[in-house]
Parts: C-alpha cells; sequence; structure tokens
C-alpha cells in the first residue's frame, strides 16, 4: 500500500505543477493589459486637463481683453464729455465721428468756422489721452456715393475728396496745438458706409469724418538699424 501511496502523491505532484505552470503565464498577460489601460486612462486624463487648462487662460485673456477695451472706451468718453455734450461730436467702437456738413461744405475741403471750433475743443482732451497711452490719432474721410460734381474740377471722384478733407482736418489739428506725431490721416471714399445711400438722410451720414485712437506701430525686431 505504501508504494501505492507513494505514486499516487506523485502523479497528484505532477498535476498540481502543470496546473501552475499554466496559469502563472495568464496573470501576467492580464497585469500587464491592466498596466496599459491605466496608462492610456492617465494620458488622456493629462491631455483633457491640458486642454481644460488652455479653455480658462484662452477665456481669461478674453475676458480681459474686453475689460480693457470698456476701460479704454470710458477714458475716451469721460476726455470728450464736453464735446459730446454738445451733440455735434458721436462716439461709437472708438470712432469719434463729425458730420461732413458740419466740417465742409458740399464737394468742398474748405474747414467752416464752425468746424474748427470743434476740432479746436477736442485737441486738449485728445492730447492728453493720446499721450497717456501713447497712441496715435488716425483722421479718415467719408463721402457718399455720388459722384463729384461736374463742375468741380478740383476732385477727380470721392476717394480724392475724402483724402482732401482727411488732410485738411489733420493740418487743423496740428495748428491747433496736436503734435505732428500724433495725428495722420486715410481716405475712404464711398466705401464703409454707415447708412444707406438710397436716401438723403443716409447720404448725409455717410459724409463724415472720423477720428479714432490707434496704437503706435512697434519697430520690426531685427530691422538694420542706422
Amino acid at each position: 500500500m505504501t508504494g501505492l501511496d507513494d505514486r499516487h502523491l506523485d502523479l497528484t505532484g505532477l498535476g498540481d505543477d502543470d496546473g501552475t505552470d499554466r496559469t502563472s503565464p495568464v496573470w501576467a498577460v492580464f497585469g500587464d493589459l491592466m498596466s496599459g489601460l491605466v496608462g492610456a486612462f492617465v494620458l488622456i486624463l493629462v491631455g483633457v486637463l491640458v486642454l481644460q487648462m488652455d479653455l480658462v487662460a484662452s477665456l481669461q485673456a478674453e475676458v480681459l481683453k474686453r475689460q480693457q477695451e470698456e476701460q479704454r472706451r470710458m477714458a475716451l468718453e469721460k476726455a470728450l464729455a464736453i464735446p459730446l455734450q454738445n451733440g455735434r461730436v458721436t462716439l461709437d467702437n472708438g470712432r469719434i465721428g463729425i458730420s461732413g456738413s458740419v466740417l465742409f461744405a458740399l464737394n468742398s475741403d474748405e474747414l467752416r468756422p464752425e468746424g474748427r471750433q470743434i476740432l479746436k475743443s477736442l485737441v486738449p482732451p485728445l492730447q492728453v489721452y493720446l499721450g497717456e497711452r501713447d497712441e496715435l490719432l488716425m483722421v479718415s474721410g467719408f463721402t457718399d456715393d455720388r459722384p463729384v460734381q461736374a463742375s468741380n474740377q478740383r476732385f477727380a471722384d470721392n476717394l480724392e475728396l475724402s483724402a482732401q478733407r482727411a488732410l485738411t482736418v489733420t493740418r487743423a489739428l496740428i495748428q491747433e496745438g496736436m503734435p505732428r506725431d500724433r495725428v495722420f490721416s486715410a481716405a475712404f471714399g464711398a466705401e464703409q458706409p454707415v447708412a444707406s445711400n438710397a436716401e438723403e438722410k443716409g447720404r448725409a451720414l455717410n459724409r463724415r469724418v472720423e477720428m479714432a485712437p490707434v496704437p503706435r506701430a512697434s519697430p520690426a525686431q531685427g530691422a538694420p538699424r542706422e
């Protein structure tokens, strides 16, 4: 009986050894799979967090930009409080508007006395505003879409008329004390209307001069020096 028991024990031992050898690789593969899944989850989580941080930073930058624009608008309104109260000057989205009929006669670039007085009243507050922010003032001329009268030989078209009006306003501002390096002019002719040109009321609104503070251009990096 002892021999049979020994053989039985030997066979049982062999069976246990075979079972252990076949099970261990399965658990090893399962462990590797779980490790891979955990690693992938961690990478996805990190990616989501980075994306959220980028979105938060972008939103914060947009909020800051809007706050700065609002502060800029309020500062400009404060600087131009008196001209705005008189109703002869408008302020829309940072653009100071003056009706063309207040400044000039129809198809003319000769400044009216009333227009010069308005420009004179704008110089002191604008000079302070531009100086505090180190900005420039862009003077833009606009017209309606009606052709220049044939009897007027001074201007080839509306673009030239708007350019001469912008230059006239620019020179008047300089004569009233605006530093030359703070102001420049631009012409748009009949482009960028603010109202329909189908009616006289709209055309009168389109005949205008606008002034807008703009940032000073930064020198290009690496530009050659004299």
